[in-house]
């Protein structure tokens, strides 16, 4: 049983067990798609108790306020529902949630903010409002914007959240394999990394990280293995060699090449799963059209783990909404590459640009998160 502080009340009370929720719906982040990822708990605001909590499930549903009422039962009635993104209320393959809520006898549902889905946007709200419910918005809105954030981005922009992953030396630089990864960080900043593909929906690396590195581009993390993104390689002309890691089918299934329409598909791909895409105007792969490829197969989140050609790409086209930067304490010197292609780290220290999240140790490293300042 959870229960606040005797003086926790009000909006004091809305954001905890609103941050109650966030929790649940982050610990499902790339395991929903297509469906976001949404936490939700039933509270008796009378006495501070948690009853039941939910989140959306694998797959996508059941959905956070379903399972959230069907835990709680008959104690729902009168009760409180603190829920992350705005209650669904169309038909799809599950009826709407909002129904559901109007159902259980809710007395209040606080919400952090709207579905920019325009078969719920403003509707689910409306619904509830209709049927007598209170309703409090825009409770801890940036950070459920921010949970949401892939979901609101296929929505409104038809491609997935972009999160752009980075490990470098001490000395800002990194190392190219040889066919095998060549590691600037320790075990514990690794493990981390894979704790990223646990979140993503899908991967993507482009060409020559498949030669130098030669990845299976999955979640090792031990208990995890199931929550490997879907995976993407950018390869214009299909040239990948033969007997590659990424290659072999994995937990998500086989990987996907984006080429160019004109590139001949080699014998040994023939069995490859290849998607075609056309040129940007810089004569490469287009990343628009690749970004509304890898949305419309139901991706929201996609973690970028290509090396500095894939990186400065993504970034010069102004599709990184997010950095996550891990720093090691070696340096590599004279023998290590610039990370983003021609420039080093200094552009993200653009503050026009770009917001330090986060800062924090992960094992003898560090790992920093800048997102994009147009999600403020």
């Amino acid at each position: 049983m959870d229960l606040p502080s005797p003086s926790l009340q009000g909006p004091e009370a809305d954001v905890r067990y609103m941050r109650i929720a966030l929790g649940l719906a982050r610990r499902m982040l790339g395991a929903t798609a297509p469906n976001p990822a949404v936490g939700a708990v039933i509270v008796d605001e009378a006495t501070g108790e948690v009853i039941a909590r939910g989140w959306t499930e694998a797959g996508g549903r059941p959905h956070a306020e379903t399972q959230a009422i069907k835990r709680a039962g008959a104690r729902a009635r009168g009760k409180t529902m603190y829920v992350t993104l705005e209650p669904c209320s169309h038909h799809g393959k599950t009826p709407p949630c909002a129904d559901a809520i109007v159902a259980a006898g809710l007395a209040r549902v606080v919400c952090a903010t709207d579905d920019p889905d325009m078969r719920v946007s403003g509707r689910g709200i409306a619904l509830l409002h209709a049927a007598g419910i209170d309703m409090t918005l825009s409770v801890c809105a940036s950070e459920g914007r921010w949970v949401g954030a892939g979901h609101i981005t296929r929505v409104q922009a038809r491609r997935p959240l972009v999160t752009l992953k980075l490990a470098v030396s001490a000395d800002g630089r990194i190392a190219r394999g040889n066919g095998s990864p060549t590691w600037v960080t320790g075990p514990d900043a690794r493990a981390q990394a894979h704790l990223l593909r646990a979140h993503a929906d899908a991967i993507l690396v482009g060409r020559q990280t498949v030669i130098d590195d030669d990845p299976e581009l999955t979640c090792r993390l031990p208990g995890l293995e199931a929550r490997s993104p879907r995976r993407y390689v950018l390869d214009s002309q299909l040239s990948i060699p033969a007997e590659r890691k990424i290659l072999r089918d994995g937990p998500s299934g086989p990987a996907t090449l984006f080429a160019a329409r004109d590139a001949v598909l080699p014998a040994h791909l023939s069995e490859a799963q290849v998607r075609r895409v056309g040129r940007g105007p810089d004569g490469r792969l287009s990343l628009r059209q690749v970004l509304r490829a890898i949305a419309e197969e139901g991706m929201t989140r996609l973690l970028v783990e290509g090396g500095p050609a894939t990186a400065r790409a993504f970034l010069d086209a102004g599709f990184v909404d997010e950095v996550v930067l891990f720093r090691g304490r070696e340096a590599l010197g004279t023998g290590g590459m610039l990370p983003l292609g021609n420039r080093g780290l200094d552009e993200l220290t653009d503050a026009g640009l770009w917001r330090q999240a986060e800062e924090r140790s992960i094992g003898a490293d560090t790992m920093t998160t800048y997102r994009a300042r147009r999600h403020d």
